[in-house]
């Protein structure tokens, strides 16, 4: 069995990123920066891919790594992560206990992750998917490849919209009848060297991206969904219930 990491990176000059991360792995480093080649190289002893392109986009950036993937699990990762020791024998270990899991959530420590911090092994449904986000999640590549499965270019940093990228891949594993279990294993840490976006708050553009994502993930009851997260959050959201839906519903409509 072989695990490598699927970095998604932005502005990288060196190898530096590899030491940062604790890779102790094969990895593929997708790094959007001002320039394109490819460079392959051996790092301790594993084998490291830079997909230097000059392009902006998240789910465009992680779909250059997952296309050119190759090992039996891969997982999504960051370039503002630090990696736990062993972190590819957790992995290989928990597809080899759960082995009808096509994708696999770990736990993360960092910015706002308490809340979405898994106690116990659960399963992932349709109910409860959308708080997981890509930094987290491992597949079995294998799985993915055979129903086609690749990040919405739309969606996420860099695009049109700013979030969502990880909801509708997510969303595909589903509707495909993958099956995807979290595990209170924890994978790695979020280094202190880049904020969070959402300590920004919550815009206006937000707010029509949240809408128009709805709308991708479910065309029929995208506006129950609307409503029931402006209801949900209503106390995080700095707008009233009316606001924040009328916003996501012009955004819905808009896209």
């Amino acid at each position: 069995m072989s695990v490598q990491v699927l970095v998604a990176a932005m502005n990288q000059n060196d190898y530096s990123l590899l030491e940062k991360m604790k890779i102790e792995s094969d990895a593929i480093v997708a790094n959007q920066c001002e320039r394109n080649n490819i460079e392959s190289f051996c790092y301790n002893g594993y084998k490291v891919i830079y997909l230097n392109f000059a392009e902006r986009g998240v789910g465009l950036n992680r779909n250059n790594a997952l296309m050119r993937a190759t090992a039996d699990y891969c997982l999504f990762a960051d370039d503002d992560e630090i990696l736990d020791d062993g972190y590819s024998k957790k992995i290989e270990t928990a597809f080899e206990r759960y082995k009808d899991a096509d994708v696999i959530i770990f736990n993360i420590v960092g910015r706002d992750t308490g809340r979405n911090k898994t106690q116990k092994v659960k399963r992932i449904n349709k109910l409860n998917y959308l708080k997981y986000g890509t930094a987290r999640i491992a597949i079995r590549l294998k799985s993915i490849r055979n129903q086609g499965i690749y990040f919405y270019q739309t969606f996420g940093g860099g695009t049109e919209h700013c979030h969502g990228e990880d909801n509708l891949f997510l969303t595909d594993c589903l509707n495909k009848g993958l099956k995807i279990i979290a595990v209170p294993e924890f994978i790695a840490s979020l280094s202190d060297d880049r904020g969070s976006t959402w300590d920004n708050g919550y815009s206006d553009k937000y707010f029509m991206d949240q809408g128009a994502l709805y709308k991708k993930i479910s065309p029929r009851m995208w506006l129950l969904l609307c409503a029931q997260d402006a209801f949900r959050r209503r106390k995080s959201y700095s707008k009233s219930f009316v606001s924040s839906i009328k916003l996501m519903i012009n955004g819905a409509r808009k896209d």
